[in-house]
């Protein structure tokens, strides 16, 4: 008996896979889903994700209270707020879970120091409502996900390069002390106290800092995530609720009684290119940076909301960064920040913040990725110093500026906060915030829905918003797979499963509880065993011979997670196209020979797979990585 079948992941997705074939039809492959019995004694049937099949089945036949579109932070969590509170709900999504900003952000939970600093300056209480409210969000996000979110400590260093300079010393602490104290009174916020500590403690804790005026350093703490997969983690839980989840649905038409009240949408499916209706008594529009799209699809003469604002960040190797320490310059010379922060075996170096144009595939140029590069310089040793040859990945993210049609048309309507737009048809469109506040825009978008068409409640019981604190999948949520102390797990991946130290941290990190039906595919003469993601004498194998991630995720990914492309699994459900654009592009080929196994791909299907991986991939580093720009 293996020791999947002594101790019981909560969230465990074993049964029947679905399989696309190259006509797009399903087929069925056989594997086995059964009551595993736990430490205590009893049992329990292990959750499956449900099959795409089912969830068209749903949408094709069922009317639904909400009907949300886009499948974002915000949109997932619209779905599990509203799937929580007993409302039927469908969400959709016209590529893949967190395709767009949501997976390019900076990977910190939040509540915005430097947005503390400017209330206080400014006396503006709009920036400090703000402020408390994402410093409450943190906390909840680092409960709900404990195994994948997580404190980290930053590091403001602290130059004195002029006789008034000593003066910031206490200038910054007393603020970091001030964000401490207003996280506090939203409950607990899940990290220790700020502090100072001297030159000789900044060294050590950041040995590549340049020490050139250095007088000590502010550590303060934030948290910090993986943002696609806790997205994806979003979609999933709300699947365990109840709502009806695909990705790879476009809306094509919102569709209108004869009053002008939406009756739903039309989708088209991207993997079989049919289109049909869906029915629901209210659509939210969660598009993000494509809101105004949607806006337009209901109303063509609607005037726009949304203003990009693109954000670069760069991948350096892990040396720039110390495993437990991050590192922000609170004002480069431009008046930006400028951050290293450790993230899953790199770095990441940023972030600009220019406006820009809607784009799917927003890319960062090289002139932007070498201001990080020489700004990155004036804080680094001169032997540490960076060039374009150390960039290993680089991205943009799109970041959604909402235009608050309540203060009119000029800058002073940026909204800095999330705004909820309700058209005559009943489509509400969330807008604006940011990442961390995600659970708080969709208890407010929820309100919103109740509050504008009654009907959604027809006669049931709706209950209060209940997300607030709740774990997500794969959190243990039972406390029945290690009481919530997932160095349990991670010891077991080691000693039961014989899987090495950082593919166990890996592997907990970015999935929990579901860590263990990933070791089940490598687990000669389990239920589940994938003799192919492994090798007899030596185990699990990796995907790429540098990191932790092995394999059997990519089968996983197809198997569990709704991963439709490589591009599904390598940049989103994995992340190595966002840490090693190299590394990604040497595993290409076994990625989609695997995903292609599963899905039924013929060589021709396998071919374009690759080609079009490859073609997107260019998005995700400079141009030009051999100009040697940085080095002195």
């Amino acid at each position: 008996m293996s020791f999947l079948s002594r101790l019981v992941p909560a969230s465990l997705t074993l049964g029947t896979t679905y399989a696309l074939c190259e006509s797009s039809s399903w087929s069925k492959r056989e594997s086995t889903i059964s009551p595993i019995r736990c430490v205590d004694g009893t049992t329990v049937v292990p959750y499956r994700t449900p099959y795409r099949e089912e969830q068209i089945k749903r949408l094709k036949s069922e009317t639904f209270d909400v009907l949300v579109i886009g499948g974002g932070s915000a949109g997932s969590g619209v779905a599990l707020d509203a799937s929580t509170r007993g409302l039927s709900c469908a969400l959709l999504e016209r590529s893949d879970f967190g395709s767009g900003t949501s997976s390019r952000s900076t990977k910190l939970i939040h509540g915005g120091i430097r947005y503390l600093e400017n209330a206080f300056k400014n006396l503006d209480m709009e920036q400090y409502d703000l402020v408390k409210e994402a410093l409450a969000e943190r906390g909840h996000m680092l409960k709900a996900a404990p195994y994948m979110n997580s404190p980290l400590p930053i590091m403001i260093p602290m130059y004195c390069h002029n006789w008034y300079d000593p003066i910031l010393i206490p200038y910054y602490l007393i603020g970091a002390k001030v964000y401490d104290f207003v996280g506090r009174l939203q409950g607990d916020s899940g990290v220790p106290h700020s502090h100072f500590i001297d030159v000789e403690e900044a060294k050590f804790q950041f040995p590549m800092i340049n020490e050139k005026n250095l007088w000590g350093a502010i550590v303060y703490y934030d948290g910090q995530m993986n943002d696609s997969r806790m997205n994806l983690h979003l979609a999933l839980t709300a699947t365990q609720a109840g709502a009806a989840v695909a990705s790879r649905m476009e809306v094509t038409k919102i569709n209108k009684d004869k009053e002008g009240k939406t009756t739903g949408v039309t989708v088209r499916d991207n993997l079989t290119g049919k289109s049909f209706p869906i029915k629901a008594k209210v659509v939210v529009n969660a598009t993000g940076p494509f809101s105004d799209a949607i806006r337009k699809l209901d109303n063509p003469d609607v005037q726009p909301i949304i203003k990009g604002a693109a954000g670069v960040h760069v991948v350096l190797p892990d040396h720039y960064s110390p495993d437990k320490m991050g590192l922000i310059v609170p004002k480069t010379s431009d008046g930006r920040v400028l951050f290293f922060l450790p993230w899953e075996g790199a770095t990441i170096s940023g972030t600009t913040d220019s406006e820009t144009e809607m784009t799917e595939e927003p890319s960062a140029s090289d002139r932007e990725v070498n201001f990080i590069l020489e700004e990155a310089n004036n804080y680094l040793k001169l032997d540490k110093s960076v060039s374009s040859r150390d960039v290993r990945a680089a991205w943009s993210g799109i970041r959604p500026l909402v235009m608050d049609p309540a203060k009119g048309n000029d800058t002073k309507a940026i909204s800095r906060t999330h705004v909820i737009e309700v058209s005559p048809s009943n489509v509400v469109t969330i807008a604006g915030g940011k990442w961390t506040t995600y659970r708080r825009m969709a208890e407010d978008t929820v309100d919103k829905v109740i509050e504008v068409e009654p009907k959604v409640k027809d006669g049931k019981k709706i209950r209060e918003c209940i997300t607030l604190g709740r774990g997500i999948i794969g959190a243990d949520r039972s406390g029945v797979v290690a009481g919530g102390k997932f160095d349990r797990i991670n010891i077991t991946l080691r000693d039961e499963y014989h899987l090495p130290k950082d593919v166990a941290k890996h592997l907990v990190a970015n999935y929990g509880t579901r860590a263990l039906q990933i070791a089940e595919l490598c687990q000669p003469g389990g239920t589940i065993y994938y003799p192919s993601v492994c090798n007899t004498k030596y185990g699990a194998n990796r995907l790429h011979r540098k990191y932790a991630i092995l394999e059997a995720e990519v089968v996983f990914a197809v198997r569990h997670e709704y991963a439709f492309s490589a591009q599904d699994v390598l940049a989103r459900r994995t992340r190595l196209a966002f840490i090693d654009s190299d590394a990604a592009e040497e595993v290409i080929e076994r990625v989609v020979e695997l995903m292609g196994n599963e899905l039924k791909w013929g060589s021709w299907r396998r071919k374009q797979e690759v080609n079009e991986f490859r073609r997107w991939l260019k998005t995700m580093n400079m141009e030009d990585r051999n100009n040697n720009f940085g080095r002195t």
